[in-house]
């Protein structure tokens, strides 16, 4: 067994990051569906460790959780501090609509995976593993409700939701550029900005009255500071909520939520301190880490090892969601261009995580043009809201098939 240590797997997925940025750029098919590299580097390694292991060759084990929760929260971080109330006006009714659908989405995600249950001859709460618990949960949801069903007798629950999450985990990255790219043709949709406030949140620049004062490297160390600040905040916040409440909830929800208060409350009292185009660079990168982290570390000989109905389960679930988009969520959200970007953030953590979702609205937005009400309305429902609703619908669903 090889066993790579949290520094050396650090730099794997770095390396794997830019090989799959190199191989994007070489193939252009790859380009023209709108693959994120990340998940092209991270895929590619996940396959040849699978292949390797079952050919007895060699077994490699990553240290991952520590780095990869740090990229993360880095991440989600970086959207609490770009995201201004100001520009609330932008979502309006269309962040209510989106939420709607997530919703709406959730329930027919368990009704599939129990009726096929049914049909396929498995225990309902097995299918309910690949359901919205995996599917709009991802891997976190899938680990604690995967053990709560588990608890109840069903010995395998924790594996199927987490190779369910890994399915949809992959297929989220693989198939929301496509889809928004065939309705973007479909209906030759392109950005309209009737605003400046779309402009200048689609468009971010350095924070001139801060490099009037500093260095950019003084600047930047500022900035990283105020990224930390509310990492190691908000992260005592949500352990200190879940310790008093008994409710668990995502690890970079309280970071978002600080860094939220801290960019609106430097924006109403004047005291400019955030720089957005720096926060967007650290964004990006810790967004490129996570994914190919994530992708990379995702154990395929679990997926292959699953009883077949499971799997038929998540592939009949992909369809459902490329459907709904097409003909429910597109139409329904406006059937313009701001719509077609958000079918690439809901197919992202409809199926797999909002990172995966933020990397479908960034391949999207940097080849046909920004889109800050996607922007805005995407990670504000897939990181936040989302959450509150699906612990109700997962546990009424456990509670009625108990």
């Amino acid at each position: 067994m090889i066993e790579l240590d949290a520094i050396t797997t650090l730099c794997l997925a770095c390396v794997l990051y830019l090989i799959g940025q190199s191989i994007i750029n070489h193939v252009s098919i790859l380009r023209r569906i709108c693959i994120p590299a990340p998940v092209i580097g991270g895929l590619l390694f996940s396959i040849l460790v699978a292949i390797l292991d079952s050919l007895h060759i060699v077994k490699i084990k990553l240290d991952a959780s520590f780095i990869q929760d740090f990229f993360m929260l880095a991440f989600f971080t970086t959207i609490g501090l770009g995201a201004s109330l100001k520009l609330f006006k932008i979502g309006g009714k269309v962040m209510l609509l989106y939420f709607m659908f997530c919703g709406i989405m959730a329930i027919c995600q368990n009704i599939i995976g129990v009726s096929l249950a049914k049909i396929l001859n498995i225990q309902p709460l097995l299918g309910l593993t690949a359901g919205s618990m995996s599917m709009e949960g991802g891997h976190g949801n899938a680990a604690a409700y995967g053990k709560t069903i588990q608890d109840m007798g069903i010995d395998s629950a924790v594996t199927a939701a987490l190779a369910a999450a890994t399915l949809g985990l992959v297929f989220g990255g693989l198939i929301g550029g496509p889809v928004v790219k065939y309705l973007i043709k479909r209906y030759n949709l392109t950005p309209e900005h009737r605003d400046e406030s779309y402009k200048n949140y689609g468009e971010v620049e350095y924070n001139q009255s801060l490099h009037n004062k500093f260095k950019p490297t003084q600047i930047f160390f500022i900035q990283f500071t105020i990224l930390v600040f509310c990492m190691a905040l908000g992260t005592y916040i949500g352990d200190t909520f879940t310790h008093m409440t008994g409710v668990n909830i995502p690890m970079y929800v309280g970071s978002m939520f600080v860094a939220v208060i801290i960019r609106n409350v430097s924006e109403f009292a004047g005291l400019n301190i955030v720089d957005l185009k720096i926060n967007d660079q650290i964004g990006d990168i810790s967004l490129g880490i996570f994914l190919s982290l994530a992708l990379m570390s995702i154990q395929l000989t679990e997926i292959y090892s699953l009883a077949i109905p499971l799997i038929i389960i998540v592939l009949i679930q992909v369809v459902f969601m490329v459907l709904f988009s097409i003909f429910v969520l597109f139409r329904g959200l406006g059937k313009d261009y701001d719509a077609a970007v958000m079918v690439g953030g809901f197919i992202g953590h409809g199926l797999g995580a909002t990172p995966n979702a933020m990397a479908n609205l960034d391949v999207i937005t940097k080849k046909y043009g920004s889109s800050p009400k996607a922007y805005l309305v995407v990670p504000i429902v897939g990181a936040f809201l989302i959450d509150l609703i699906g612990v109700i619908i997962v546990m009424s669903f456990i509670q009625f098939f108990s």
